[in-house]
């Protein structure tokens, strides 16, 4: 592949930089809304408990506020994705992180996965939608199920992982994500993605949003980069 260019701005456009450890405490997470402030970021995505004051305090920054329904693992009820939706929504959630039910869609029961996702769509009345496969978990023909499934269901992205389950975004994953889902649904890679030149290699996949909690050490990169005589961030995709 050639050489991928993309500046600092560019990047921080595409971040969703990811609150969810259930340990922070209050004074954590308004900590970590500030820095996203402070790079103004793409979005958070935090815990849904936290969504109505990330959206008090990130008000007038432009960052937008994300959250999670069914996390980490899928496997609460639909009415329960549903009401976490509804919920999240009303506290000020632009964009819903939603687990798929993986033991379903392991067990061939795509009509069911679909099902779930789409009355999770239905729920966030146009907002976006993201669908988690949790791809360390999941074989090849599981994966493309998976991107089928949330395509079908009016899904705007596939996701790879909660960072919660072990492993994280693969080149093979994204690889395969995108080339099952049609170009109106989106990859966003999540879980292991720490640094630079992973975004960069990622985003030449065709990967356009990035779940991490490295925003600061990826941003400071690649404004290193830019203020070092690159027009832009850059790196050599040939590895990947």
């Amino acid at each position: 592949m050639s050489a991928t260019t993309l500046s600092a701005a560019a990047i921080a456009g595409m971040i969703d930089h990811a609150i969810l450890k259930p340990e922070l405490t209050r004074t954590e997470v308004d900590a970590q809304l500030d820095l996203a402030a402070r790079y103004r970021i793409f979005s958070v995505c935090v815990r849904p408990s936290d969504v109505a004051h990330a959206a008090a305090r990130l008000a007038g920054t432009g960052v937008a506020v994300g959250t999670v329904i069914g996390f980490p693992h899928g496997t609460t009820s639909t009415e329960a994705k549903v009401a976490e939706a509804r919920q999240a929504i009303a506290d000020g959630a632009a964009e819903l992180d939603m687990v798929l039910n993986v033991g379903r869609l392991r067990s061939g029961l795509t009509d069911d996965v679909e099902a779930d996702i789409a009355a999770v769509v239905g729920a966030a009345d146009g907002r976006v939608v993201k669908v988690i496969l949790e791809t360390a978990l999941l074989s090849d023909d599981d994966v493309i199920a998976g991107c089928r499934a949330a395509e079908s269901a009016g899904a705007a992205f596939v996701k790879t992982s909660t960072g919660f389950a072990g492993g994280g975004a693969t080149p093979e994953h994204l690889a395969l994500m995108r080339a099952t889902v049609g170009p109106q649904v989106q990859v966003k890679a999540s879980g292991g993605v720490r640094d630079l030149d992973t975004v960069l290699a990622f985003h030449a996949a065709g990967v356009t949003r990035f779940g991490t909690s490295g925003t600061a050490t990826i941003l400071d990169d690649a404004a290193a980069r830019d203020a070092g005589g690159d027009a832009a961030a850059r790196v050599n995709d040939a590895s990947y």
